[in-house]
């Protein structure tokens, strides 16, 4: 069984910034991809940055591109999303994902095991 713990996340102002953690741990493997989603009240999940098993590939949602950046660290089995110039559409709750392929992949199918996710609220 894989755990996946998300952290990091809270309220901040339109424009700010924060950084969201996400340890993996138990039948982990630093082969996988990771992923993070989010969901805004009354939406869909959706795919926000994935990261291949190696982090020498990523892919990002168009709404983040050039404002956040995903990283891992597989010997600490961390994953990262840096939030920069965030704005009251970024408000979600944010999940991060182990996937069963090794390279970038933006589907939920994709994704086999899921947190319990970490809420980021921006005020305007």
């Amino acid at each position: 069984q894989v755990q996946l713990v998300e952290s990091g996340g809270g309220l901040v102002q339109a424009g700010g910034s924060l950084r969201l953690s996400c340890t993996a741990s138990g039948r982990t493997s630093s082969a996988y991809v990771m992923g993070w989603f989010r969901q805004a009240p009354g939406k869909e999940r959706e795919f926000v940055a994935t990261i291949s098993w190696s982090g020498s590939s990523t892919l990002y949602a168009d709404s983040v591109k050039g404002r956040f950046t995903i990283s891992r660290d597989n010997a600490k089995n961390m994953v990262y999303l840096q939030m920069n110039s965030l704005k009251p559409e970024d408000t979600a709750v944010y999940y991060c994902a182990q996937g069963t392929a090794a390279n970038t992949r933006s589907r939920l199918y994709d994704y086999a095991h899921w947190g319990q996710g970490t809420q980021v609220t921006v005020s305007s």
